[in-house]
């Protein structure tokens, strides 16, 4: 066995010092941070209708005069970890019809590519435990062009580019304000708050600032009659501010001082009824929209001076000159404010966060990188950890309804095949790394994993929490399934948490071996779901349905398919190969502890060379997955009657096999003889087993029989001809990373199933297709997870085979290359998506962010994926979740590997 390595030392800086402190979510540096959602609305969660139409059941219109019942959501807000104390920001440019208190977009019906965000905002700074934060925010001077978007969206088809807020023209001439939000904490529990707001336009324009706090309503629902109130408190005279007060029983006294002498106006977090249904009963006199009718109304009996469970301090600015700049700033601490409170020491906070902050980074991004570079990586940082969100859900009790409501839950919630209806044990209540804010305010697991990338090199406590955090038992099923998302907890999301895990592990330094066991021990009940439901016929060829990649097939692949029928899929039996390896590698990691994680090596090692026999030689009804004439992967549809046809389209699919690939480690005979002893017993007795296991000898060693060996579910020549199509320029290849369907089906393709013709198209930009709501699109962009993993693959081939292994880059062009260099080609056209050509980048496309204004420029966007030819951002706006990789490929310094032999 192997000693202990001594950890490696973390850098000393005051934000590395506070996440010491702060290890785990209870840590009092964690208690506060922006886990307010940027959309509550529309969410599966809120949904309490009979038809599960969730869009519908709470829209938009609702959200200024109805209470949430799981959470709440805000501009630039922030709350506690639970989530019962909100401080958030409203604005009013005297003219908009509601307060703007967050973010508008349209919903999946009315957008003609799926559901889209119509504002501009930017997530532009954060440390990992939220010490400091920015956060800036585009407002027009014009009054917001609602039903406009809404109505010239519903006139496009899904053959038009959307209509965006730049479009309307209320953003010419600059007219907007742009309002920056800072946070910065003296300690745990004493929060600055300052926002600064600066008109950009050629005229004075009129400003309401108005930040506000409220509790969440917990005491609505018949479960907790437990409340609070937020209180008006005298100050001193002479002490420059306003005040209130909230006793918590949770969190214990808050007060928020606000400089200067706002007008101070309370109402209470309740539904509005009889404004948006017109009949009921309102638990309240002063609503939820009090504030709002207020302000934008002059409604004085619309809000109260007396106290409430929400407070808004209304800042009036008549006129912003041009080029101005307004600031307001409050306080929140747990004693009363006084003279002190907005003096001196306030800036000097300020000042020394943002200087830790920069402290922070300059250990976190590699300092070779140019500005441009260093500025992309920060942001991606800045939009990941903005995206931690209280994520509340109770499905339980979601089914049931609650004790208050006057109607019962409907009927329809609990019909066989509802929503949700088995996952009745997920109870979440836990800060979660979401996808995207506004589009995506909701954990998917396969996006979590990937999220973890990034987080370890900031945060590697929490990366590790969030891994953890899927796998336990409140969420994940019992029979050991993943909750793949709220939509439908059922589905089914690619197998990654193992790879995940593996190199969170790696990232953090190779130390923390407990985290290794608890992840591992969860997984090995996941891998049995994936064995025992996921594969039909017993063939080592699994099913899987969608697998993440929307509208990838020719048909839905997440639909029931004709009794008797079966689709045996290229990619789920790849993830399963996958999964297998990096459960192995797992294993033998803890078994250089631990001789008794022997035979859980030996397992996955086993279960990998059965998966990878049957996808290289016959599966069920003597077809195979392979088709040797178009040197391709392909799924394999699989009829009653035993006839079997290739589904011949070249895609993502055909690719991820490439994905079955790792290095047996030179020190596993010496540390893990078990193992080694067990794979000599394969090599001797089961020679068929063991031909996935590749062996170059490179003539080091004191005898000269020095090797390296392969496990990889490609053979050389197969892997030869399908990087021959992935590095081909009108399939595959593109400048910015590979696509996700081949460009060779530039005129679409035909199949017919079951009596249907379905067809399928080349597709770079957004998607031509409703399937799963038309929002997303794998039929040609390119998307940064399936990327980041094709080339830490390809880097693993290009380690065993070293220089005897070449193959032309583009292909047809003669240039030959390694597959290390293959890898630097994926990770480059990845990272090329945020440089500058001609200054501009392409993500930015034809959106207003490729304006030559430094207003626009400044501000690169992460989005959910990337147009096949132009590299244009497409889909979800903001989605600085995996597409945040891209700052792990900006940075990919990994510490030194502490056991001298390692996995490479």
């Amino acid at each position: 066995m192997t000693s202990d390595s001594p950890p490696r030392p973390r850098p000393d800086t005051a934000e590395h010092r506070r996440l010491a402190e702060s290890a785990d979510a209870s840590g009092p540096w964690r208690r506060w941070g922006p886990y307010v959602a940027g959309r509550q609305w529309g969410t599966v969660r809120e949904d309490y209708s009979a038809d599960g139409s969730a869009w519908d059941s709470f829209p938009f219109d609702h959200a200024y005069a109805r209470t949430y019942r799981w959470g709440e959501d805000g501009l630039g807000a922030v709350c506690d970890r639970f989530g019962f104390v909100n401080l958030g920001l409203a604005l009013w440019n005297t003219r908009d019809p509601i307060l703007k208190e967050r973010l508008f977009g349209l919903t999946n019906a009315e957008g003609n590519h799926g559901e889209d965000v119509k504002e501009h905002f930017w997530a532009l700074d954060c440390t990992p435990t939220h010490s400091w934060m920015r956060w800036l925010y585009r407002y027009p001077q014009a009054e917001y062009p609602y039903a406009r978007l809404r109505a010239e969206n519903a006139a496009r088809g899904r053959d038009d580019r959307e209509f965006e807020l730049a479009d309307t023209g209320v953003l010419d001439e600059n007219r907007f304000f742009d309002v920056l939000v800072t946070y910065a904490k003296a300690s745990p529990d004493d929060l600055l708050m300052t926002v600064s707001a600066t008109n950009h336009g050629p005229d004075p324009a009129p400003l309401e600032l108005i930040p506000q706090l409220w509790l969440r309503n917990t005491w609505g629902w018949g479960r907790d009659e437990r409340r609070t109130s937020i209180e008006p408190m005298p100050v001193e005279d002479g002490s420059g501010l306003t005040a209130v007060r909230l006793p918590h029983e949770h969190l214990g006294e808050i007060h928020l001082a606000a400089e200067g002498a706002p007008e101070v106006v309370f109402c209470e977090n309740e539904t509005n009824h009889l404004k948006l249904f017109g009949t009921g009963m309102n638990a309240a006199r002063y609503t939820k929209d009090g504030i709002n009718d207020h302000v934008v109304h002059g409604a004085r009996d619309a809000v109260t001076h007396r106290g409430g469970t929400k407070v808004g301090f209304r800042y009036t600015f008549a006129e912003v000159p041009p080029g101005a700049t307004v600031t307001v700033r409050l306080r929140m601490q747990p004693t009363p404010p006084d003279a002190t409170t907005f003096g001196d020491g306030y800036a000097a906070v300020v000042t020394a966060r943002e200087a830790e902050a920069d402290a922070f980074y300059a250990t976190v991004i590699h300092p070779g990188l140019d500005a441009e570079d260093t500025h992309v990586a920060r942001r991606a940082y800045a939009g990941l950890l903005w995206g931690k969100q209280l994520y509340r859900y109770d499905v339980e009790q979601w089914l049931e309804g609650d004790p208050a409501d006057t109607t019962p839950a409907p009927p329809a919630r609990r019909h066989p095949g509802a929503r949700n209806l088995h996952w009745q044990h997920l109870s979440l209540a836990d800060v979660i790394s979401m996808p995207d804010e506004w589009e995506y305010p909701w954990f998917a697991a396969w996006d979590t994993a990937f999220h973890t990338i990034p987080l370890a090199h900031v945060d590697p406590a929490f990366a590790k929490e969030q891994l953890v955090l899927m796998c336990r038992e409140w969420a994940m099923h019992p029979n050991g399934q993943l909750p793949a998302y709220e939509w439908d907890f059922g589905d089914v999301n690619p197998p990654v948490h193992a790879w995940a895990a593996w190199h969170v592990y790696r990232i953090d330094g190779y130390r923390d071996r407990e985290f290794l066991i608890r992840i591992f021990t969860k997984l090995l009940l996941n891998f049995s779901w994936w064995v025992n439901r996921q594969d039909a016929a017993g063939s080592n060829l699994f099913e899987g349905g969608f697998l993440g990649m929307d509208n990838i097939g020719l048909f839905n692949r997440s639909a029931p398919l004709p009794p008797g029928f079966r689709l045996e899929q290229s990619d789920a039996t790849s993830w399963m190969a996958f999964y297998s390896q990096q459960m192995f590698k797992i294993a033998l990691e803890l078994s250089r502890f631990d001789s008794a994680w022997d035979d859980t090596a030996t397992k996955f090692l086993e279960h990998f060379l059965s998966i990878a026999r049957a996808m290289s030689s016959f599966g069920s009804r003597n077809i195979s997955l392979w088709h040797e004439q178009d040197g391709f992967y392909y799924d394999v549809l699989v009829e009653p009657d035993g006839r079997a046809h290739h589904m011949r389209v070249r895609s993502m699919v055909g690719l991820l096999p490439l994905l079955g690939a790792t290095e047996v480690p030179s020190w596993m005979e010496e540390e893990c003889p078990g193992v080694g002893e067990r794979l000599r017993w394969l090599q001797k007795r089961r020679p068929g087993l063991v031909g996935p296991l590749l062996t170059e000898h490179t003539g080091e060693g004191e005898a000269g029989d020095g090797q390296r060996r392969l496990l990889s579910m490609v053979d050389p020549e197969r892997l030869r001809r399908i990087l021959e199509r992935m590095f081909d320029t009108e399939e595959f290849l593109s400048p910015y990373g590979i696509r996700s369907l081949s460009k060779a089906y530039t005129e679409p393709v035909e199949f017919e199933f079951h009596g249907r013709k379905t067809s399928i198209e080349y597709e770079p930009g957004e998607s031509r297709t409703g399937m799963f709501g038309g929002n997303s699109n794998w039929r040609g962009p390119v998307w940064f997870p399936v990327n980041v993993l094709l080339a830490d693959k390809l880097r693993t081939y290009g380690r065993h085979f070293g220089d005897s292994f070449l193959i032309e880059i583009p292909t047809g062009s003669g240039v030959k290359k390694t597959l290390v260099e293959a890898a630097d080609l994926v990770d480059g056209g990845l990272t090329a998506l945020f440089r500058t050509v001609d200054g501009r980048r392409p993500s930015d496309g034809e959106r207003i962010e490729a304006s030559d204004d430094p207003l626009w420029s400044a501000h690169p966007t992460f989005c959910e994926f990337f147009d096949g030819d132009t590299g244009e951002g497409l889909g979800a706006t903001h989605q600085t979740g995996w597409t945040a990789l891209v700052a792990h490929l900006l940075n990919p310094r990994l510490p030194p590997d502490p056991r001298r032999q390692g996995w490479g």
